[in-house]
């Protein structure tokens, strides 16, 4: 399993003081020292955190690949095509919500989706569509051409009793081994952290996990490069 580093709040802590720092692609450049193997960001269309001269320049300096989560909009398809990141990952957005909220609803979006999907590709970028682990998604998620899914692992890691997070991992296990029947690479994340990552690092079917919040709000006290190779750390451990 593979670690890739949401530094969307690195944003969010410089544009609460309107200021350059600290600097994104700064942080960026250090998770790929300590471990990662990718770089996420969210290009929302109210740029509350990540603005378009952060994606150009991640694009320029960074040495991984670099996830671009992306609303399904004229305006950010048109960005993506021109930055071309080696993966854009599709996700819900509304305009008061703190994060990302649940997965998209690809069987209600299917057309939407599909033609999106047909744009990207042409400009050479996979594709990836951020799910619940519902089997039918999935399934449309496979027929209107997505290159892999991420599993939005909200529920799992809000989970209150150990009997409702272990239902939660079981349909996330599930989900991910159909996927890769229906030959979808798979990713995972939201919500994930150093005290629940474990489970879901035992998940061979997952690829790779996306991680943002726990491993800058961890960074406060250890700094950034000790907090990604912590996490690092523990993803390696999965089998142990």
């Amino acid at each position: 399993m593979r670690l890739a580093i949401n530094i969307d709040h690195v944003a969010t802590l410089r544009n609460a003081r309107g200021g350059k720092f600290p600097e994104p692609i700064q942080a960026a450049l250090i998770c790929e020292r300590a471990g990662a193997v990718g770089i996420v960001c969210h290009l929302r269309e109210d740029r509350r955190h990540i603005r378009d001269e952060d994606v150009f320049r991640l694009r320029q300096e960074i040495t991984t690949k670099l996830d671009l989560e992306m609303a399904v909009t004229p305006e950010i398809i048109s960005i993506a095509k021109r930055v071309k990141p080696e993966l854009a990952t599709l996700v819900p957005e509304k305009r008061k919500e703190l994060t990302t909220e649940g997965g998209l609803d690809v069987i209600r979006n299917s057309q939407q989706l599909k033609k999106a999907i047909a744009q990207l590709h042409d400009s050479g970028i996979a594709v990836s569509l951020f799910v619940d682990p519902v089997r039918e998604q999935i399934e449309e998620s496979k027929i209107i051409g997505a290159d892999m899914i991420e599993i939005h692992t909200g529920e799992y890691a809000d989970a209150r009793t150990s009997s409702a997070r272990k239902k939660y991992l079981q349909e996330i296990q599930i989900i991910a081994t159909f996927a890769r029947k229906l030959d979808l690479a798979v990713n995972a994340g939201h919500g994930l952290d150093y005290t629940n990552i474990k489970p879901i690092a035992t998940i061979g079917e997952i690829e790779e996990v996306s991680i943002g919040h726990a491993i800058i709000a961890r960074a406060v006290f250890v700094g950034l490069e000790r907090a990604v190779s912590e996490m690092v750390d523990l993803i390696k451990k999965r089998k142990t």
